[in-house]
């Protein structure tokens, strides 16, 4: 039996310079709005919190101290 990632969120370990890739899939979900992120379009994310942010605002935003 074949199975498809499309639709599947994929599970990753966020590096300094790309990821490595845990258990397949086509996306990642932002970890502060909750979007969609399609792996081929994943440019932000925090090596220390190992979450994925859907744009550079979001990020900075995120990683701001408190």
């Amino acid at each position: 039996m074949l199975v498809s990632n499309s639709n599947r969120p994929a599970r990753l370990h966020y590096m300094a310079n790309g990821f490595r890739v845990l258990s397949p899939g086509d996306h990642v979900v932002c970890a502060v709005t909750g979007a969609r992120i399609a792996l081929q379009d994943l440019r932000y994310w925090s090596v220390e919190r190992q979450e994925a942010f859907a744009s550079a605002a979001i990020a900075s935003e995120a990683m701001a101290p408190r």
